[in-house]
């Protein structure tokens, strides 16, 4: 994980332009927020990444923007991420907001939208109820790493995988993400930021 590298703000203190917060299962979420902070880097960016757990009750007001990169597992995200949105809506409202939300379900092209993807739908439509709504919303195709899961994982994703046209050798892991998606994301940001 990198480090955050610190930016001078009013008052002193230092906060990176971007804070980039994940929750992850098995870690690609980590990678697509690594990814984005090092893009961002580029374009002259400070990025700070932490788990969403971490900061549930942190001060996010130093930070230009804070972008959120969230998994799903078995039809949910991590509980966290709507108890952040929910503690610390006032302040994301007054920043650069992007939400990505990381799926298996965006491995097919009509399931890559806010509008297509049910998981992110429902997400934003709960997250509108708790008075945020994401200025950026991005849908990204995650990883299948069958080696990585406990014996009941391998099972539970296998068969959906089977009902949904998917991978099924259990020995494979299959990276479905589009790192050019994430690019450009980071770049949309970093052009919101200018």
């Amino acid at each position: 994980m990198t480090d955050p590298i610190p930016v001078p703000h009013a008052g002193g203190a230092a906060a990176a332009d971007v804070l980039l917060l994940h929750a992850s299962r098995f870690g690609q979420s980590i990678a697509i927020a690594e990814a984005l902070a090092g893009r961002l880097a580029e374009a002259g960016l400070r990025g700070e990444l932490a788990r969403v757990q971490d900061r549930l009750n942190a001060d996010l007001s130093g930070h230009r923007a804070v972008i959120i990169v969230a998994s799903i597992r078995y039809g949910h995200f991590d509980p966290a991420v709507q108890a952040l949105v929910a503690r610390q809506a006032a302040v994301l409202r007054e920043r650069l907001g992007v939400f990505v939300s990381v799926n298996l379900t965006a491995r097919k092209p009509d399931k890559q939208s806010p509008e297509t993807n049910a998981y992110t739908r429902k997400f934003l439509a709960a997250s509108q109820q708790l008075g945020w709504q994401p200025a950026l919303c991005e849908v990204v195709a995650g990883a299948l790493r069958y080696p990585r899961y406990n014996w009941l994982d391998k099972r539970l994703i296998q068969l959906i995988m089977r009902m949904t046209g998917g991978e099924t050798d259990t020995r494979r892991e299959v990276e479905y993400t589009d790192w050019e998606q994430v690019r450009r994301l980071a770049d949309t940001v970093a052009e919101r930021l200018r």
